[in-house]
């Protein structure tokens, strides 16, 4: 299946990706019923720019000349409220969403002339009575105490949501069909959204848990809008005893070439990650040439545990506190570990305890038995494995018997000694 894409920031963790939306609004009034000219389609907001347009969006277009209304119902909005308190819920899961009702033509504006966004309209064959129960499950729907939900990127979102609209107001004269089939996990379906920005690519993935390597459904791919395009497009609608296909025809609101169509980029990553390696390598090699009176690395180890530690420390956090079901079980806690942040710090100290050695030593054990077992692990990122090999390299430097690194101070920490001694 073709997709079509826009580059995205690199600058946001899975968190934001997960739960930032839309603007909010207030909600609209409208006629109790809708007329016969009326039209209900569903639009697909191709992706954009910034961090929260990463995957596209959905909404919900119902026009009725006759009634001068042409709204959009959109459940990708949030209220931003005090950060205070906005920070804390989105971190832990706890982040409601909510159905808004906004002009068409103010949204056109926003997604095209200020984010540039494509859009396409598919317009759906229903009946007057059909349309008036999809309007007024909406209108209910939008109400202050029923409009808010709690989102799940994978399972309840502005996009899943829109099906669960047309089911629940249609009831059987509407089928979705097992089509199309992704074929592919929920880690992998995000992978094409994110060839412009490797090193988002490389952070979701180091989030993101075994939950998100199971093989999704083609009713669970809805939750990306283009999925949910398509699984409009093979669904059909019952009217006048007869099965018809749901869509009637799919027009293209806005649209730019330029837009739609995705730039890879190199493999960042890979290839710092590789660099990284090989200097620890060479760093590596001339200190057993040197032996006992090579210099300590103790800046490059101590940014090496300190990265692997702060990764560690969201990894835990997303698994052990947070209420989002996809970051549990991370198999990259094997090797990035929390405690690595102290690790880190008793590096950068002229006297480290004992003990440390043998903790370096046990780290450079587990992540070697990660990349023995590398096959093993298929949704690992690759430009983890030259970490992994470095952490072996310089966690076992730490280990070899003729470098007492963790309790001995280097040759030029000694020499600074005896020409500053104590009072």
């Amino acid at each position: 299946m073709r997709m079509p894409f826009r580059r995205s920031p690199g600058l946001a963790l899975l968190l934001l990706l997960l739960l930032i939306g839309t603007r909010p609004s207030a909600a609209q009034t409208g006629p109790d019923s809708l007329s016969h000219q009326a039209q209900i389609s569903l639009l697909t907001i191709l992706p954009g720019d910034a961090v929260y347009s990463l995957f596209g969006h959905s909404a919900i277009r119902i026009q009725d000349p006759a009634h001068g209304l042409d709204w959009t119902y959109n459940y990708g909005t949030f209220d931003f409220g005090d950060p205070l308190t906005f920070v804390p819920k989105f971190a832990y899961g706890r982040l409601d969403y909510f159905l808004s009702v906004k002009s068409f033509a103010r949204e056109v504006r926003f997604y095209w002339q200020v984010e540039r966004r494509p859009i396409l309209e598919q317009v759906l064959t229903l009946t007057p009575d059909q349309r008036q129960q999809v309007y007024a499950f909406l209108q209910t729907n939008a109400l202050p105490e029923n409009r808010y939900y709690r989102y799940d990127f994978f399972f309840d979102n502005c996009s899943t949501r829109l099906r669960d609209v047309m089911e629940a107001a249609l009831g059987e004269n509407v089928r979705f069909a097992a089509m199309p089939d992704p074929d592919a996990s929920f880690r992998h379906l995000l992978d094409p959204y994110l060839v412009e920005d490797p090193f988002l690519d490389l952070g979701m993935d180091l989030l993101l848990g075994t939950p998100a390597d199971r093989e999704a459904s083609s009713r669970e791919a809805a939750y990306l809008p283009m999925y949910l395009k398509e699984a409009f497009d093979h669904a059909t609608v019952r009217r006048d005893g007869t099965w018809q296909p749901l869509v009637a025809r799919t027009d293209t609101v806005v649209w730019s070439e330029a837009a739609a169509t995705p730039v890879p980029s190199p493999p960042w990553p890979q290839l710092l990650g590789w660099g990284l390696l090989a200097l620890g390598l060479g760093l590596s090699v001339r200190d057993l040439r040197r032996g006992p009176k090579a210099p300590q690395r103790r800046w490059f180890d101590a940014v090496l545990f300190g990265v692997a530690g702060v990764a560690g420390l969201l990894i835990a956090f997303l698994w052990g506190l947070s209420e989002h079901a996809v970051t549990k079980d991370n198999v990259d806690l094997l090797w990035a570990w929390p405690t690595h942040l102290i690790a880190a710090g008793l590096l950068l100290r002229r006297s480290r305890p004992a003990w440390l050695r043998g903790y370096l030593g046990a780290a450079a054990l587990a992540a070697g038995l990660v990349v023995v077992t590398w096959m093993l692990w298929p949704f690992l990122h690759p430009a983890v494995l030259p970490i992994l090999l470095l952490l072996v390299v310089r966690g076992g430097a730490y280990a070899v018997p003729f470098q007492d690194a963790t309790n001995q101070a280097s040759p030029e920490e000694a020499e600074e000694t005896v020409a500053n001694p104590a009072p």
